[in-house]
């Protein structure tokens, strides 16, 4: 018989059984013991997500309502009716009555004026410990009087039914902004609670004038912070993994009057071919207890783990706490930011190495969130082919991008901040015929960029791009900080530059009509090669 659950009753809810604020040696217990999990060799976790080895971005949908019309940006998030969720929810009501659940009480940021108190239920024991190791876990005394501001509720032996809920396939992530309510169904794929944090807060802080951000962000001691965007490929992870400065996090973060914070208490790495070598820290926590590794195989005689088998998932991951990596931030916070880096890999080889970038170019470039995939990747792809996506984060973007740009735009320049685009892609030709930018050339200038003696080489004005470039730097050949000479056939540059350009051109035109001029004069200006 179902029992009305305090921590649910708000809600109207019951459910079989509650567990509340299980700590992470329980709900480990718990996950062994009800057969979610198993042992490896150290203590972590290895758990199976079976169908959903990634997010199901098709199956996601936002409820549009009066509260939502006019301001979320329905070209790039599907829609469903309020009486479509409200059917859905009297079915997962049902369903929960059913189950047992584990509920956490956490925090999404950790700006203590700005941090969001969420209460997410969750079918399975590790997935609790999952989102108890991406969240921020309030301090004993928070407990009294937690009132979370919005619940999600994961159950993934719940299926949708298209018909009745409008639904495109027996799996769902649905967000009802009126409500304060998640409900994700039909998934065990854990990532799915995460970005849903990440998507109510994308949608709740532009109100507040905070700007959230896919990105990560370092500091030192004497807190110079910085922020990195980039999509994946473009060495986010590893240029802002530096062990002479402080991780305050590698994924998702706020900036608000207070400076720079973390939405998270965790990391969730990828795991797919993780190198000692290279990660050392990452590697480090698939040897330790309490990690959660989704889809990474393991003998089940050794219990050792093989990282390079892609058998499962492609996208293996690993959950753990933020404090397993040594020179992590214990508060997730820093001060205001001194430089904004844009990474992006060009394979197209017409990047300078780094740039230094006006207001009204970061925000043109942060709209436009380009970088390139190579040939050889994809089925047909024979030369390399752009990718933008919007504000280095398309997917979680309730709002339209212009809102986060303008936002971005007003803080850059409230707080005098240094912009950087970075390119970690190829030079001397596009790839297949140049090679890549040398790690040592990139680390050298973005290190001369974080110090701030970057700022006092001579610059040349890009005829394409219109940024500015160091004409000579430090410990840097001259040549690579000029890319139409890196080129055998300068011609071919030119032809090259001027195709990116017109590619640029094309996909920011869905956003002039939302921008000033100053913005849309802030792009590569289209040009015929002599």
């Amino acid at each position: 018989m179902a029992i009305v659950s305090s921590e649910l009753a708000d809600l109207g809810a019951e459910a079989k059984s509650v567990r509340t604020n299980w700590n992470e040696a329980r709900l480990y217990e718990a996950a062994v013991a009800r057969g979610e999990a198993r042992i490896a060799k150290g203590g972590p976790l290895v758990v199976e997500t079976g169908l959903h080895t990634g997010r199901s971005a098709r199956d996601k949908f936002t409820v549009r309502d009066a509260s939502t019309e006019d301001t979320v940006w329905w070209d790039n998030n599907a829609s469903m009716t309020a009486e479509q969720f409200d059917t859905l929810w009297a079915d997962f009501r049902a369903h929960l009555g059913e189950t047992d659940v584990f509920v956490q009480e956490l925090f999404g940021g950790a700006d203590l004026d700005h941090r969001l108190p969420v209460r997410v239920v969750n079918e399975l024991a590790w997935h609790s410990l999952f989102i108890r190791h991406l969240l921020r876990i309030p301090e004993p005394a928070e407990y009294d009087g937690f009132s979370p501001q919005f619940t999600i509720i994961n159950l993934p032996s719940f299926r949708a039914d298209p018909a009745r809920h409008g639904t495109r396939s027996e799996t769902v992530i649905a967000v009802n902004f009126d409500k304060r309510l998640v409900l994700i169904g039909g998934t065990s794929y854990a990532g799915e609670t995460k970005k849903s944090v990440f998507t109510i807060l994308n949608y709740l802080l532009p109100e507040k004038r905070v700007m959230p951000m896919h990105c990560s962000v370092n500091t030192s001691e004497g807190d110079d912070a910085a922020i990195f965007f980039g999509l994946s490929g473009t060495g986010k992870t590893t240029l802002s993994a530096d062990a002479s400065r402080v991780l305050i996090g590698d994924d998702e973060h706020g900036w608000s009057e207070n400076g720079l914070f973390n939405f998270e208490g965790g990391c969730y790495a990828k795991m797919i071919k993780l190198s000692e070598e290279a990660e050392p820290e990452i590697y480090a926590t698939t040897r330790q207890w309490g990690t959660v590794l989704e889809n990474v195989v393991m003998d089940p005689e050794t219990r050792e783990l093989d990282l390079d088998d892609g058998s499962l998932a492609e996208n293996s991951r690993g959950a753990y706490p933020i404090s397993a990596i040594p020179n992590a931030s214990e508060t997730g916070r820093c001060g205001q930011p001194k430089n904004l880096i844009m990474l992006t890999c060009d394979a197209f080889g017409v990047m300078p190495p780094i740039a230094r970038l006006t207001p009204a170019q970061a925000m043109y470039h942060f709209l436009s969130g380009y970088t390139a995939k190579v040939a050889g990747t994809e089925k047909g792809v024979t030369e390399p082919t752009a990718t933008f996506s919007t504000c280095f984060g398309a997917p979680f973007m309730p709002r339209h991008p212009s809102e986060y740009g303008n936002l971005l735009r007003d803080l850059i320049a409230k707080y005098n901040v240094s912009c950087w685009l970075v390119s970690t892609g190829w030079t001397g030709g596009p790839h297949g015929e140049g090679q890549r930018m040398p790690i040592k050339a990139t680390r050298t200038l973005l290190n001369a960029a974080l110090d701030g003696s970057l700022n006092e080489v001579d610059f040349r004005t890009d005829e394409t791009f219109g940024f500015e470039v160091p004409v000579s730097a430090p410990g840097v050949d001259p040549k690579i900080l000029d890319p139409r000479r890196t080129w055998a056939d300068p011609a071919a540059y030119d032809a090259q530059a001027a195709k990116l350009a017109e590619m640029f051109i094309e996909n920011f035109k869905t956003f002039t009509a939302h921008v000033d001029d100053a913005v849309i004069a802030a792009g590569p200006k289209a040009r015929i090669p002599a």
